[in-house]
């Protein structure tokens, strides 16, 4: 990733056109660090797409979040979601938060920990996603 701009004054920094500040970066670094079993497992597989590609980053800043997974060849953004994600205030909120993602340009995919945590489903879901089948 090019450093296109930095601001000294403010530890902003611009990245491949969006601004991101030095909290954001440090928060991406720590949900890292700290990845639940199933995006661990999840990684395992994802990252394998690089040999066909399309790199993928973790814990990647998009605008003012941190998602899970995003390919930014293919403007995907893949979220995996735990047991929480089914309460109807986490729904709300994950909705909103995908739409305003999505009006950045990217889509969205969101999988089921469950299901992440298998690596042929999730491989089919994302090759599908991003047209490489």
């Amino acid at each position: 990733m090019r450093v296109l701009q930095h601001d000294k004054c403010s530890a902003n920094v611009l990245v491949m056109g969006t601004q991101r500040n030095s909290t954001q970066i440090k928060r991406a670094r720590r949900f890292r660090r700290e990845a639940n079993y199933p995006e661990r497992i999840a990684w395992e597989t994802l990252r394998k797409l690089r040999a066909h590609g399309f790199a993928v980053r973790r814990q990647h800043p998009v605008g003012p979040y941190v998602v899970d997974f995003a390919i930014t060849k293919a403007q995907l953004v893949i979220e995996i979601d735990g047991g929480i994600h089914r309460l109807d205030e986490v729904v709300l909120r994950d909705e909103i938060r995908a739409q305003e993602i999505r009006q950045m340009g990217w889509r969205v995919l969101r999988v089921d920990a469950q299901h992440a945590i298998h690596p042929d489903h999730l491989w089919r879901v994302v090759v599908r996603a991003i047209g490489m089948e």
